[in-house]
């Protein structure tokens, strides 16, 4: 078929990708199943999804349509070719405002669309916890819900119209048909009409309607995506003259791409909800008691009501950013109940708050409630949405997996579902996870196994067939909103009866015949078993590294906790450093995903003695800017920053260290060098002739400036000015100033005024002997050479920092080292001395941030002049530390006023923009938010950047110059001083 697939490539107008790397990134989705694909299409046009499908038809093969791949039941997963719509597919078509509707392309993404929307009023109702980069083709597909379910209900209840491509190959349009029309539609010979024409005689039938009407979930629940929608066809006006309209789209919402191809979608629109909204978080002692507090809840007619149990709030607390979210959390809850209510007026919320929370304590249930009101909202539902996420984190290879956490019953029925669902699990002496949609009877359970182990994947199997039976009792749904996929399919026919089942069979044969579409999902799926993620027996390999990954229980283990939720795939729209080079392309391979699958699959299947030694990772991990995003955002903690460094060290080890490579790691002992001829030196990069030729030689950008170096380092001017060291006027204390190789040779004339602000402040500057940070050696991969660096610094520095004295740093690339590689990276007993050294280093906004907090600092000092800063982060900071510091200094002038630039990631990152392959990508990287604000901004408005690496991508993109913060502040104090005499 090699062949035949080669010649369709020629016809292709979008990409057609048969390469092992890019089948091996769409092997997985967010769910336990693997299997690697015939090939990858990234369609551009209608054509080319109808040649896909003749082809499939001839060669006897299969599409797997996919949007975003966030799919927990295995959909998008499969032998056949991948179709990834996300590149290409993300238009919004049109809207009315009027008549309340949107058509959209099926790769628009949700939160996006919503952003679009809110400016005339509406949105989309159904809300994912996925919605930053889920799609609407995918929650069509899915038939998803979301957290406000109890007012919006699911997907289908808003899809008007759908554009189709048939598995013959023809175009059909769906939408609503009164009698007359739906018996037009069954006159003819078209694939489109023959679907009429079965529905038609498959529903009109009294048995078959009375054997839908008996075993198909209770009609109240509005999570029920068991299977073909075919009861809510059976409600319709075609069988039942007091029904509503026909509409076919409601079949194809949940049918998970096996019936047709979507390639347009009418969508119904809602108002959006009143302004006024609070949370209320009710700390509650058991899981029982949350089931039981939720029908007290929904009494208050609230806009969700969500849950979370310990063990979600507990692996959420391991992540840098949703740790910033758990701050209303009291005590040790063993589950919280998220209530939101939205009301025209605060005082009707108070109002109603106040009656919910009497009502819960009359019966004692909860022991904390605070209502969390305004920005902080987001927090509370960033948190919640972080719980899939979050799950990852349990450490070790036991994990919480997907097959029975998509169980909907009615709400009135939970409490004893719960308590039957625990006592099968005790039978089997498991535990679960307990979150989500509670409020609309779906909470999403995961029990613990570890799917390595032989005995845990028959346990995964037989647990999901005894979850079924349960859910089967209350007349339930098995799937709510994740769908049947591979994972429940197996168990379609015990959820809705043999007849039935049968009866979904005929319907996909008639739909389409011969098995192009998506098959083995929802009917004639394989047992859910098979095909998994890990094989049974798997070994994971105890890898020798130089970092030390003890705390995921290995490198690999690291590369494992990417569960393929797609975190790593939203747009600069939405904001957030994760993942900069996908934001500019939208191309799978290069998320964190794609690096955490491609890395995994070598450390598990290569037989190298060298599991690095492949350029297949080489090629993923090329585009990584180790930004550290993923560090923070990703709720899973997938650190690729690390990962790609220790990667880069052993394949070098294998393949050799390229020259470009070890120049830019030697960035601070050339500098040196020619620290002693800065004029010399800066003559030859600045010279049309010389400065190419090194660019070329080296394989750097031609279009890109290089740093120069100052005509005097800092080490030195502070060696010729040791009085400008010493604090003026009352003393505040004493700081350990980190020369950083960027400050000390290329920057000096910030280094001074930094030290000038310290001293003029009140405070004693030193600075210790140290070893550069190594920050060069990292971002390139020499990581032996890092590491000596490292422990030479956090001997020679753990003699002088103290809690009094501590090391405060100016560029957070090289400051933070201290914080996140050293204690990993230096030898064993070097291990606590890092660690204590790590809680002494800050960047030098947060420590001035912590003096304003002590009150050393304060407004009067600085001038009152009014001025505007727009303020960019540098990405490792936002990462590891946060801008609030940065903004709050900033804010310390009365009238300064401060606007943080909502960009992500500079597109500079070190060296990757100065390299010749990477300049184009860093300048699109720059041009998605980060230029236009520049650019735009008014003349007189002062850019802020802590970062060096941002400061010149601002300048070589817009031309403008950009401040580090401290500059500011040393501008404002000396300004209210008048020491521009003192110091010209």
């Amino acid at each position: 078929m090699k062949s035949e697939l080669l010649r369709l490539k020629k016809s292709f107008e979008g990409e057609l990708f048969l390469d092992d790397a890019t089948r091996v990134i769409y092997a997985t989705d967010a769910s336990a199943f693997r299997e690697i694909p015939l090939a990858v299409a990234v369609p551009k046009n209608e054509a080319d999804i109808k040649k896909l499908v003749r082809f499939c038809q001839d060669q006897k093969t299969c599409l797997l349509p996919r949007t975003a791949g966030t799919s927990l039941g295995g959909q998008v997963v499969g032998k056949g070719i991948i179709v990834d719509f996300s590149k290409h597919w993300n238009g919004i078509i049109e809207v009315n405002e009027q008549e309340k509707w949107v058509r959209v392309q099926p790769a628009v993404v949700l939160d996006e669309l919503n952003l679009f929307l809110k400016g005339v009023g509406l949105f989309f109702g159904p809300e994912t916890s996925t919605a930053n980069r889920c799609m609407i083709g995918g929650m069509v597909g899915n038939n998803s819900c979301g957290s406000h379910s109890i007012l919006y209900g699911s997907t289908r209840d808003h899809v008007l119209e759908m554009k189709t491509i048939l598995s013959d190959g023809s175009d059909a349009e769906f939408k609503s048909l009164n009698a007359i029309e739906f018996e037009k539609k069954c006159r003819g010979e078209k694939l489109e009409n023959k679907l009429y024409q079965h529905i038609k005689t498959t529903l009109s039938n009294k048995e078959t309607a009375k054997e839908i009407v008996k075993e198909y979930p209770k009609p109240e629940i509005r999570r029920r995506n068991n299977g073909y929608a075919v009861d809510l066809l059976l409600a319709t006006c075609a069988f039942k003259k007091s029904g509503e309209a026909f509409n076919f789209c409601k079949l194809l919402s949940g049918s998970e791409g096996t019936l047709a191809i979507t390639t347009e979608i009418k969508l119904n629109l809602v108002d959006l909800p009143p302004k006024e909204k609070a949370v209320v978080a009710v700390h509650l002692n058991s899981i029982h008691e949350a089931t039981r507090a939720n029908l007290i809840a929904l009494k208050f007619e609230p806009g969700a009501v969500e849950l979370m149990d310990d063990i979600i709030l507990e692996c959420a607390s391991k992540n840098i950013e949703q740790k910033k979210n758990s701050y209303f959390i009291e005590g040790k809850p063993k589950a919280l109940l998220i209530v939101e209510f939205a009301r025209e007026t605060k005082t009707e919320i108070d109002a109603v708050v106040n009656k919910m929370e009497k009502a819960m304590r009359a019966k004692k249930f909860g022991y904390h409630f605070p209502v969390i009101y305004g920005k902080d909202i987001s927090k509370v539902w960033a948190l919640r949405k972080a719980g899939l996420g979050s799950l990852a984190n349990i450490p070790g290879d036991a994990k919480a997996v997907p097959c029975i956490e998509d169980t909907a019953v009615h709400v009135e029925d939970q409490p004893a579902y719960i308590e039957e669902f625990e006592k099968l699990l005790d039978k089997h002496d498991l535990s679960s996870i307990y979150y989500a949609h509670i409020g609309d009877g779906e909470i999403h359970l995961r029990p613990i196994l570890d799917l390595k182990l032989e005995k845990d994947r028959i346990l995964f199997r037989t647990i999901t067939d005894e979850i079924a039976t349960l859910v089967k009792k209350y007349n339930g749904s098995l799937s709510g909103e994740h769908g049947d996929g591979r994972v429940r399919g197996e168990f379609v026919k015990k959820m809705l009866g043999e007849k039935n089942y049968q009866l979904l069979v005929e319907l996909k044969g008639n739909w389409d015949p011969n098995g192009v579409l998506n098959p083995e999902k929802i009917v004639h799926a394989p047992k859910m078993n098979e095909s998994l993620r890990y094989e049974s027996g798997q070994k994971t390999e105890a890898i020798d590294t130089l970092f030390d990954f003890s705390e995921t229980k290995g490198i690999l283990r690291m590369a494992e906790k990417c569960n393929g939720s797609g975190d790593c795939r939203k747009s600069h729209l939405i904001g957030g450093t994760m993942c900069p080079s996908y934001m500019a392309t939208r191309d799978e391979k290069d998320t964190t995903r794609a690096r955490a699958n491609m890395l995994r699959e070598f450390l598990t299947r290569s037989t190298k003695m060298n599991k690095f030694d492949h350029e297949e990772i080489y090629e993923v991990m090329d585009t990584c800017l180790s930004c550290k995003g993923c560090k923070s955002e990703c709720p899973s903690n997938v650190d690729m920053a690390t990962l790609k460094a220790e990667f880069l060290q052993k394949y070098y080890d294998a393949n050799g260290v390229p020259f470009r490579s070890w120049l830019i790691s030697r960035f601070a002992q050339a500098n040196y060098f020619m620290s002693f001829f800065p004029k010399l030196f800066n003559g030859i990069l600045s010279n049309a002739v010389f400065g190419y030729l090194f660019k070329r030689f080296a394989g750097f950008s031609t279009k890109r400036s290089f740093p120069e170096l100052s005509e005097i380092t800092l080490r030195r001017w502070a060696k010729k000015n040791p009085d400008e060291l010493k604090h003026k006027g009352e003393f505040r204390g004493k700081v350990n100033l980190f020369c950083d190789e960027y400050t000390n040779y290329n920057e000096t004339d910030m280094g001074i005024k930094s030290i000038r602000l310290l001293t003029a402040l009140g405070y004693r500057v030193s600075i210790p002997y140290h070893r550069e940070s190594a920050r060069t050696h990292l971002s390139k991969g020499l990581v032996r050479q890092a590491k000596k660096i490292a422990e030479k610094n956090v001997q020679a520095l753990s003699r002088v920092v103290t809690k009094d004295a501590p090391l405060i740093g100016l560029e957070p690339s090289a400051i933070l080292v201290f914080r996140d590689e050293y204690p990993k990276l230096v030898r064993e007993d070097l291990r606590a001395q890092a660690n204590t050294l790590s809680s002494k280093t800050f960047i030098i906004d947060e420590w001035l941030a912590s003096e304003v907090d002590k009150g050393n600092l304060s407004s009067d000092m600085f001038s009152s002049e009014e001025k505007k800063i727009k303020l960019h982060g540098h990405c490792q900071q936002k990462a590891l530390s946060s801008l609030t510091f940065t903004e709050k200094i900033l804010s310390l002038p009365k009238n300064y006023e401060v606007e943080v630039i909502n960009s992500g990631c500079c597109g500079m990152a070190g060296a990757f923009g100065f390299e010749e392959e990477h300049y184009d990508l860093s300048m699109k990287i720059g041009e998605l938010v980060l230029f236009p604000e520049v650019r735009y901004s008014e003349g007189d408005v002062i850019i802020a950047a802590p970062g060096t690496s941002c400061r010149h991508q601002i300048l070589d993109g817009t031309g403008r110059k950009s401040l580090h913060p401290v500059e500011i502040l040393w501008e404002s104090l000396a300004r209210k001083n008048d020491y521009s005499s003192e110091f010209a």
